[in-house]
This record gives C-alpha cells, structure tokens and sequence, in this order.
C-alpha cells in the first residue's frame, strides 16, 4: 500500500488509522522509512505509545479529539497526501475533510463496519479530485515472481531492522471467536496469531 497503492515519499503527509494494529503499525514504519510525515489514530493512550514506537510523528486519540480538526491543524490546514483507513464506517467519510487536494484514499479494512455507498461527488467535494483506492493483495501479488520481490523486501527491512515485527498475541485455533471479537471491539495491537 505504501509502495505501490500510494507511493509515499520524502515529505509526503500520511494519516494511518488504527495507528497501533497489526496492519497499521506496518504501514506507520514503512511510511516513516520513506520519509513520510506520519500522523497516527488510536482510542487510548497506551496504543498512542506504541504507534510512536513504529514511526508516528503525531498520534491523535480519536476517541477523544476529532481527528479531521487534529489533522487540519497539524498539516496547516493544507491536509494529507494519503489516508490508510482500516477502520472504515467511522472514519471514511470524515477523512474527506483532511485529505489534500489530488489526495488518495486507500480503504483496506472495516473494523467498525462498512461505510455507506459511496456517492462519487465526494471525489471532487472540498479540496477535490481525489482518489480512492480498495486495494486487494491478490491484485498487487498475481504472480510468484511478484510475491517473491515483495516478500524479500519485507524480509530484507526486518534483517536491516526497518521495521519490527515484535508485537504478536497467539490464540489457540479454538479461541477464534474470542480473538474476532478482540479485533472487532479495537483491543488489540500488533498481529493476532491463531494456532492450530
């Protein structure tokens, strides 16, 4: 997402939501490691802590400030070159307000459900022509040569440690249930594992 959906690059703006979950912190350090400026989203403080730990320049606590205002006021007003939304229903539409113009919006995920239809007006609302992706891995990895080169540079910034891959909570295969219901009520940081 951050290479190829959106190439991010030095003095880009960036806002990941759900700054502290698996896929959010992932994208936070390799946003961070392109010399992006990144701006984070989480409920507590305790997951703020951790998206500063994986290359979050400023974290904002959506569960108690608005983020569009935050996110506004950081940027100057002139908002992000990129929002990553794994969140969706609540944030997906808001995120217009802070998206830059030519801006894009990369919606990957649902943890708070599905938003509403789209009306493609919104594109060209406020700032404008923007662009909306809803990318699906097996789009951007159709090939084994395509899944290698990308896996080796994943591989290849844990070896040179550009990115940490430390945070993991384990459930038994079993515990599956528990573990959804975990993700799906924004508890969880870092990758849920289930173990056969």
């Amino acid at each position: 997402m951050v290479h190829t959906v959106f190439p991010v690059g030095p003095g880009d703006k960036v806002l990941v939501h759900a700054a502290a979950g698996g896929t959010g912190s992932l994208i936070c350090q390799v946003a961070n490691n392109a010399g992006a400026y990144v701006i984070g989203t989480t409920s507590t403080e305790e997951k703020a802590v951790k998206a500063k730990a994986c290359g979050a320049d400023e974290v904002i606590l959506y569960s108690h400030q608005d983020f569009v205002q935050e996110v506004n006021r950081i940027t100057g007003g002139t908002g992000v070159n990129v929002i990553y939304d794994g969140v969706g229903k609540e944030t997906f539409y808001k995120g217009f307000q802070c998206l830059k113009k030519l801006g894009t919006m990369v919606l990957y995920g649902y943890a708070s459900g599905i938003p509403e239809s789209l009306d493609p007006f919104i594109l060209s609302n406020g700032n404008g022509s923007h662009t909306l992706s809803h990318p699906k891995i097996v789009d951007y990895v159709a090939t084994p040569e395509e899944l290698s080169r990308r896996a080796n540079a994943v591989f290849d910034w844990i070896t040179e440690g550009k990115i940490k891959m430390e945070d993991f909570t384990t459930f038994k295969l079993s515990e599956a249930k528990k573990a959804f219901d975990l993700l799906e009520g924004r508890k969880t940081t870092g990758k849920l594992f289930l173990k056969p």
